[in-house]
């Protein structure tokens, strides 16, 4: 039990070098993002705290660095241990399914813009501030790598563990029950959206209703298709899709805005 313990957590610690450059800028254009988009007054008291605005970055690094750590390693364990550990490569007859999935949930993505901006005005003035930069990439390795580490790979999989331990204790892990997976997925999805009702209460200073379902659709519903092609295909299918639907979203509203 131990070597297989040293062995699996050994592996997990050499495939984390893949994620490491994702975790560095993600974290690093996650701070200059929350510099350009949060209040003066707020950054202003951080940076008074933390001595800098670069301080203030390397803190957001730092962050980006233990959680992904932490998420990948001990999701490792637990993937191995529901034999959700697959190939982390990509297979053409996998491509051939999802990418044109992920084509239409770009589309869907960037479609906030154009329907939600036009019932919920602050909606449409966030996005005419236009995407910068940091807003860009930060999406792309910290939102499109680090959360679906965080969200499926670690918080999906120790739900679907928790589930295994309650119903399938005995049963074999390539034999566990489907809808095992899918009651961890969902909850997961609803688990990420709820945790962003905090933020989207600051945002916009009330909860209407529209304003609930646009937050659980922008952030729950494409997180199904992500834990689904986690489950079928290894977790670098919903990094993908993550990824790409914040790609092509991006894009279409750079040559729209």
């Amino acid at each position: 039990m131990k070597q297989y313990l040293r062995s699996t957590f050994a592996k997990a610690l050499r495939t984390y070098l893949a994620i490491l450059p994702f975790a560095v800028i993600g974290g690093i254009t996650v701070g200059l993002y929350m510099i350009e988009h949060t209040a003066p007054e707020v950054i202003e008291t951080a940076v008074a705290q933390m001595g800098s605005y670069q301080a203030l970055i390397a803190v957001t690094t730092i962050q980006s660095l233990v959680y992904s750590l932490f998420a990948w390693v001990v999701g490792y364990l637990i993937a191995y241990r529901l034999d959700l550990v697959k190939p982390f490569r990509f297979e053409a007859a996998v491509l051939k399914k999802v990418c044109p999935a992920i084509v239409v949930l770009g589309l869907l993505f960037a479609a906030d813009y154009f329907v939600m901006g036009r019932m919920i005005p602050e909606v449409a003035a966030d996005y005419e501030k236009g995407i910068s930069a940091a807003y860009f990439i930060s999406s792309l390795t910290y939102g499109g790598v680090i959360e679906e580490i965080l969200l499926r790979w670690f918080f999906m999989g120790l739900i679907a563990l928790i589930l295994v331990m309650i119903f399938a204790r005995k049963t074999d892990k390539k034999e566990i029950p489907v809808w095992i997976f899918i009651a961890a997925n969902v909850i997961a999805a609803l688990v990420f959206s709820v945790g962003h009702l905090p933020a989207t209460q600051m945002f916009f200073g009330r909860i209407t209703g529209l304003i609930l379902i646009r937050c659980f659709l922008l952030n729950g519903l494409f997180a199904l298709f992500f834990g689904r092609w986690f489950r079928k295909y290894g977790i670098q299918y919903a990094m993908l899709g993550h990824f790409g639907i914040h790609f092509i979203s991006k894009i279409i509203l750079i040559c729209v805005i």
